[in-house]
């Protein structure tokens, strides 16, 4: 950072780095961030920051920003185009091929990222305009098997868990390390304050003694993709011993008996020994859990990303299900949304004999609308005829940060159509026939919209700090001007214009709500594009030019209608009518984010969709699955380690940070590796390694650390990155990860439990 000048200014905006989006306020000069620090008035995260949001200028001002569009010429080089020209080819061959094959010839790839929310409601359009509902994104290489199982544990998908480990007295961490991958509520003080508590306990359920392990009470250090078997045993032990909540289970779920059975069948002492952590450990945790007053469990991708993905979600949830530690301070919640990220697959169609939108080859239907990245290059190679043949990328990089570099470099050269939006020219960007630059994150109205917290939620719309960067564009115009381009909206719409323009701010829009209700009834074909249309019309006459924040109108009206009292508790003002438009003006007009919904506890138990109000325990495919454990052999068991891919550390953020000069330590991304493992591997610190999978290997600098498990090797995510055209900077991890290797129901990867060879580079000639 440099010195501040008389003619900086501050503003109010957020981090974009992870889930939590902490508030910040910085000082702006001369179109640079010159002073960072966390905002005290941000309703969340009131005024926490951490090391990572301090160094933000390394995204809003380096060498690979886009500023013009670009395509790709036959010898792989790229010129400069006009957005005329490049939107009015792209929209000419989108439709050829929707004509010539039809909707399922286009896969849309990423949109939103983090805290670059806004766009998601425009992006979608694309999919309505060329009839597909293919869409993949990170979620589908993370949370999907979560999801898919909050569809039978609540009754839809769109069901999302929260944990309230701030208020906790016994807290599980799994597969998780908040210190550095945050993820909870200012995860550091949040820590801080367990550890001084000597009436919390802090337990960490993971294979390697990371930073919150080191302030933790118990450390749980299991051999790497045995937390299935850990969780069970742990369960187990709870039933038998009768520390389950009979209560709450009675009252609040269906199914337990089955689950009982299931739990009261497995050999406990066994499963702890595959774990190959002490029993006398394993027995005190399970009892005093089952025992707290308030507990909770907070996991991440060590879990969701290793052996019996979706398995280890069931059985995380029944931790705190069966034990009553749900719908309580403290406890494990549901929460609401505003902007509707998640969608539902449902699957009583399956049982009744009807369709879901299945893909080509794999024949893989949706989970919360949305596929696993996993599957998508087979889609385009291997799929026949039925193949994708045109494939829009939105704020996201497959190319380096989903599983299989390799195989999607080939999908994506065998394209007929492959459109990059993106601030930077990233690694899949190079790979584009067009590349179109979209405005940084602090450059164009945008959201947060991660809202994961109960009883109180909040929002944050963000306003932008600097003009666009030469002739880059935010996402609503972009993909605006594309649906004009293909002739499906209009350029004008002169009533809802007129509307939006003379209407009374007092009347809170309402006139316009019901012109456009009368207009999309008379153009039915217009409603899958009514963002668009919303951006093109209201959009125009919000104050300081936040047409994009167009969509959130009806957003807002549909919230306060369906959260009503929460609403109101929070302090906004108006009736039935009203309290929408109140609540949409308040989200423009505060700009360090405001908190939309108090809730009470009991809210939870409303927020459940299954039609009887209960939490339904019982899963055919889950207990199969638990019952089959016994009879396990691990994959790759003949390999002498197993990788964690994508390890969290203090300077990896992740992929928008692409300049590596952001990082003060570990800027190579060292291989972390027990030190007897080095030594028998005759490896010293800071050696050159091969890091081999058999799918490929890719050289690796090593770090001995005694903090993992022998057997085990890590390496972080976020590098990878060929910055300003050079040398890759860092380890590309997923030149490692097979597409196959994943969960067999979800498709999610096994990024945590990857069986490689480390050995050392061939000496030179």
């Amino acid at each position: 950072m440099t010195a501040i000048s008389p003619t900086a200014r501050q503003e109010k905006t957020a981090c974009i780095l992870c889930s939590r989006n902490c508030g910040l306020v910085v000082d702006i000069d001369n179109g640079n961030f010159v002073k960072i620090r966390g905002d005290d008035d941000h309703p969340v995260s009131k005024g926490y920051i951490c090391q990572k949001a301090a160094r933000l200028q390394h995204y809003q001002q380096h060498a690979d920003r886009l500023q013009y569009p670009l395509k790709r010429q036959p010898d792989g080089s790229f010129v400069r185009v006009s957005w005329d020209e490049a939107l009015g080819d792209i929209a000419q061959k989108l439709l050829a091929i929707r004509k010539a094959h039809g909707g399922d010839a286009f896969a849309f790839v990423g949109g939103g990222g983090q805290g670059n929310h806004l766009g998601g409601a425009y992006n979608r359009q694309i999919l309505a305009a060329m009839k597909s509902r293919y869409a993949y994104n990170a979620l589908g290489q993370e949370k999907t098997g979560d999801f898919w199982l909050n569809g039978r544990y609540f009754g839809r998908q769109t069901c999302h868990t929260t944990e309230d480990v701030e208020h906790a007295d016994y807290v599980l961490f799994i597969g998780t390390n908040p210190y550095q991958a945050h993820g909870i509520h200012n995860a550091r003080d949040t820590l801080k304050a367990i550890k001084k508590d000597p009436d919390r306990t802090m337990v960490v359920i993971d294979p390697r003694r990371s930073e919150t392990a080191k302030q933790a009470d118990i450390h749980l250090q299991l051999k790497p993709g045995t937390d299935a078997f850990l969780m069970s045993a742990m369960l187990a032990i709870i039933v038998r011993e009768g520390l389950h909540d009979r209560e709450f289970l009675a009252q609040h779920c269906n199914g337990f008996d089955a689950v009982e059975k299931a739990l009261r069948e497995l050999p406990v002492e066994d499963y702890v020994a595959r774990a190959d952590v002490p029993l006398e450990l394993v027995t005190q945790v399970a009892r005093d859990f089952a025992k707290a007053r308030r507990g909770c469990v907070r996991i991440d991708l060590g879990l969701q990303q290793t052996l019996h993905t979706t398995l280890n979600g069931y059985l995380e949830k029944l931790l705190y299900l069966v034990t009553g530690n749900f719908g309580k301070q403290g406890g494990n919640n549901l929460h609401s949304f505003l902007l509707p990220i998640l969608g539902h697959t449902d699957e009583r169609q399956v049982r009744k004999g009807k369709s879901l939108k299945r893909t080509a080859y794999h024949g893989m239907h949706p989970i919360a609308g949305i596929y696993p990245p996993n599957i998508l290059p087979d889609e385009i190679l291997h799929a026949g005829e039925k193949r994708v043949r045109a494939v829009f990328v939105d704020s996201a990089n497959p190319a380096l940060t989903y599983a299989n570099t390799g195989a999607y470099e080939r999908a994506f050269q065998s394209l007929e159509l492959l459109v990059v939006i993106d601030v930077a020219l990233s690694e899949t960007a190079r790979l584009a026939h067009y590349v179109l630059p979209a405005a940084s994150q602090f450059e164009k109205w945008e959201a947060t919209g991660f809202n994961l917290e109960f009883p109180e939620n909040a929002f944050h719309l963000r306003h932008p700090l600097f003009p666009p960067l030469g002739e880059s564009l935010p996402e609503p115009e972009i993909y605006t001007r594309l649906l004009e381009k293909m002739g499906l909206i209009p350029t004008r719409f002169p009533l809802l214009e007129r509307i939006a323009r003379l209407e009374p701010a007092a009347s809170g829009h309402l006139g316009f709500m019901a012109a456009l209700g009368a207009t999309l009834a008379r153009h039915k074909e217009w409603i899958p594009f009514a963002a668009s249309i919303v951006y093109r019309t209201l959009g125009k006459a919000l104050p300081d030019n936040a047409a994009a924040a167009a969509p959130l109108l009806p957003l807002s009206i549909g919230y306060a209608n369906e959260h009503y009292a929460a609403v109101k508790r929070a302090g906004h003002k108006g009736n039935r009518l009203t309290l929408g438009s109140a609540f949409f003006k308040a989200i423009l007009d505060q700009r360090e984010g405001m908190v939309m919904s108090r809730h009470e506890m009991a809210d939870t138990w409303r927020f459940i969709k299954h039609k009887d109000g209960r939490v339904h325990l019982e899963i055919p495919e889950m207990l199969a699955e638990l019952r089959a454990l016994k009879d396990e052999v691990p994959p790759g068991a003949d390999a002498p380690f197993i990788l964690m891919a994508g390890e969290r550390r203090s300077y990896n953020a992740n992929q928008i940070y692409r300049d590596p000069a952001w990082r003060k330590v570990d800027p190579h991304g060292a291989l972390r590796m027990h030190p007897e493992d080095a030594a028998a591997l005759e490896l010293a610190d800071g050696d050159k390694a091969l890091c081999d999978s058999g799918l490929a290997a890719i050289e690796v600098v090593v770090e001995i650390d005694d903090s993992v498990r022998r057997g085990m090797v890590t390496l972080p995510h976020g590098y990878g990155q060929r910055y300003n055209g050079g040398a890759p900077a860092g380890p590309e991890i997923n030149r490692l990860t097979a597409s196959d290797h994943c969960d067999p129901l979800s498709r999610t990867p096994f990024h945590k439990y990857v069986p490689v060879h480390i050995r050392k580079p061939a000496a030179a000639n």
